[in-house]
């Protein structure tokens, strides 16, 4: 009789019911079901003690484990791990063996096992990794179509704080629209030069950046609340791919200049530093001819914008058949009495959303598209996330 045929529960069941018929002997029914008479001898006991239950399949486990961690050891590693709630096995072992050093505590394997079954270890969350729209395509075929922002490598001046030279050009005139000697790097005190900028030059049509802080971020669409300034303004931000600076190629150019004539040596101080950007600034736009425009200078092809900065910042508007939702502070939408998360950058502002299949919509902010809302499971998909689902 091939193992194959019945399952182990009813072997058993069948091996009984042949030995209560007597119709074979133990011997000749240990052959018919190839065991040893000492597993014929158990199935027969466990059957008279408990009935058909008893053939079940019971637990290998040992009853006994010498080397069991005692509840007394169980109950002390825990106690010290909610006191020090962030420490490891290692510290909790080291802390505890100097308080008793006569005890043989558990091993850290044991101690990592113990913290896990108990619930009192935070599992790392991964980062969502955001979907990218590509190289950048945008050409600028006249000043201020395109702007390149880019924050040149920091380094230390000779009194020992830290520049982060800030720094802005116009794509197709290549004049240096700001360099910035700035103590960080801070959303804020961008956004300051930024503005100071466009009330000097008006607003460019895109701005092009890598996807650092604070020109971008991981948040959906790759918003960070510099970028959605900017699409208030009516500014597209442009983003190169990661870890390709070459796609801003000619503004990477234009920092081996910078490096070169304003850092040999360093200034003494960030005011100093920003003294000797102010003469490079100078004489890169005025006086150094460009071999890429022809060997004129840049200040011979660049004029301000025509758009200047309005005074309030506009609102966005969306077509009539869209549905709009107002992002909180949480940076969550309500849909259907349920929270829905978009991302904090855009918190304050409405989205819209336009219906494309059945519980499907596009989540708009502006002119951008952040994603496509699943109503059903009631999360916003970026659309490489999307194209992966349809993959699968």
């Amino acid at each position: 009789m091939p193992w194959s045929s019945i399952s182990p529960m009813d072997r058993k069941t069948q091996f009984i019911a042949d030995y209560l018929r007597q119709a074979l002997s133990l011997t000749e029914l240990c052959v018919r079901y190839d065991i040893s008479r000492k597993t014929a001898y158990k199935w027969i006991a466990r059957y008279q003690q408990e009935g058909a239950s008893g053939l079940n399949d019971r637990s290998r486990r040992p009853h006994h484990s010498p080397a069991q961690t005692s509840e007394t050891l169980r109950q002390a590693l825990l106690e010290a791990r909610r006191r020090h709630p962030t420490w490891g096995a290692d510290k909790l072992l080291a802390l505890l063996k100097a308080q008793e050093a006569t005890v043989a505590w558990p091993s850290r394997r044991t101690v990592c096992d113990l913290l896990s079954r108990e619930g009192l270890i935070r599992q790392r969350v991964g980062t969502r990794k955001r979907g990218h729209p590509g190289p950048p395509t945008l050409q600028a075929t006249a000043p201020n179509q395109l702007w390149c922002v880019d924050f040149k490598g920091q380094f230390l001046t000779r009194d020992g704080k830290y520049c982060y030279p800030l720094t802005i050009t116009d794509r197709y005139s290549r004049y240096l629209l700001a360099c910035h000697a700035m103590p960080r790097i801070s959303s804020q005190e961008t956004q300051a030069v930024f503005t100071d900028l466009f009330q000097h030059y008006g607003l460019p049509q895109a701005i092009r950046s890598d996807n650092g802080v604070p020109f971008a971020s991981c948040a959906l669409g790759r918003l960070s609340r510099l970028s959605v300034w900017w699409l208030q303004l009516g500014i597209q931000p442009d983003l190169i791919e990661p870890g390709k600076p070459q796609q801003n190629g000619q503004h990477e150019r234009m920092h081996r200049v910078l490096k070169a004539e304003t850092t040999e040596p360093v200034g003494a101080h960030l005011t100093d530093q920003q003294r000797l950007f102010d003469l490079f600034q100078q004489e890169y736009n005025e006086v150094r001819p460009h071999q890429g425009i022809g060997l004129q200078t840049p200040a011979s092809l660049y004029h301000p914008s025509e758009r200047p900065l309005p005074p309030i910042v506009p609102a966005f508007t969306y077509p009539t058949h869209f549905v709009t939702r107002l992002v909180s502070k949480n940076g969550g939408i309500r849909w259907n009495s349920q929270w829905v998360a978009v991302t904090t950058t855009c918190a304050g502002l409405h989205v819209g959303l336009e219906e494309i299949l059945h519980n499907e919509w596009d989540v708009w902010l502006g002119p951008k598209k952040l994603g496509r809302l699943l109503a059903e499971q009631l999360r916003i998909e970026d659309d490489l996330g999307r194209l992966r689902r349809k993959s699968v």
